[in-house]
């Protein structure tokens, strides 16, 4: 039941777009989860990207006016780090890499390099097309644009390289968001979608499909809090974090496989 509901919940908001299948794909595994800690999260953050670094979480949000990059403390959710961008920036994912944190924005084609440790900024770069979500696979950057495909970025450059179509069931699956790359896959929000799939990056198939409702209580949507996004991962600890944007809560969760 819960397999069937959330293939429906797919088609129901036009995740798959309306082009012709490229051949069927493997069919995808399916996972519930286990909370295993609940941290708290600034409840004013529009949370567009999120990974954990050196002990830390690192998060960039989004809005125009209230967009920027942050340093917290994941057990107190405090603010250790922060710095703003200009309010004609609309803030979207970021990622570390060799020391610095690089962050794209919305629609500005414009995107950020910080230093790391003091969060000074380097340099900006520039690229076509919308920018939403940002990691890496330890050799390339891997960046989402709200479509059906990622694209991989040169690391020092920030010029692309390339790109991957990303097929659910053998058709595109577009709104790909927040990204992370975990223990060889690359793991996907779906905006506005409370999923999260896992993408195999040499093929773009989505091999798994974990299923994230339930997070938060009714009380807590109906007190403002906004879709599922924002995904990271602890590879020393093999921890898995989640929230969402205006989300009062960050969960470490465990990955449960759905049986047929």
């Amino acid at each position: 039941m819960i397999r069937a509901a959330l293939i429906l919940q797919l088609l129901a908001c036009a995740w798959i777009a309306p082009a012709a299948a490229s051949g069927a794909d493997k069919e995808p595994r399916f996972y519930q989860y286990r909370i295993v800690n609940t941290y708290p999260h600034d409840k004013t953050a529009f949370t567009q990207g999120l990974f954990f670094e050196d002990g830390a979480l690192y998060e960039s949000t989004g809005q125009y006016g209230t967009s920027g990059l942050r340093k917290t403390d994941l057990e107190t959710g405090k603010t250790l780090k922060s710095i703003p961008l200009a309010d004609r920036f609309f803030g979207e994912g970021s990622v570390a890499w060799n020391g610095d944190v690089i962050m794209l924005t919305w629609r500005s084609g414009k995107g950020f390099v910080f230093d790391q440790e003091t969060f000074v900024e380097e340099r900006t770069f520039s690229y076509a097309g919308e920018g939403w979500g940002l990691t890496h696979d330890g050799a390339r950057l891997i960046m989402s644009d709200g479509t059906s495909e990622l694209r991989f970025l040169d690391p020092e450059t920030l010029e692309e390289t390339g790109r991957l179509p990303v097929t659910f069931r053998g058709k595109p699956l577009v709104k790909l968001n927040e990204l992370e790359w975990v223990d060889g896959e690359i793991f996907a929000n779906v905006w506005g979608a409370n999923a999260i799939v896992r993408i195999d990056p040499e093929t773009g198939v989505v091999v798994g499909v974990i299923d994230l409702r339930g997070l938060l209580t009714e009380e807590e949507r109906a007190a403002g809090a906004d879709v599922l996004n924002g995904v990271a991962y602890d590879a020393e600890t093999e921890r898995l974090f989640v929230t969402g944007k205006y989300w009062p809560k960050l969960f470490e969760i465990e990955l449960v496989e759905k049986q047929p």
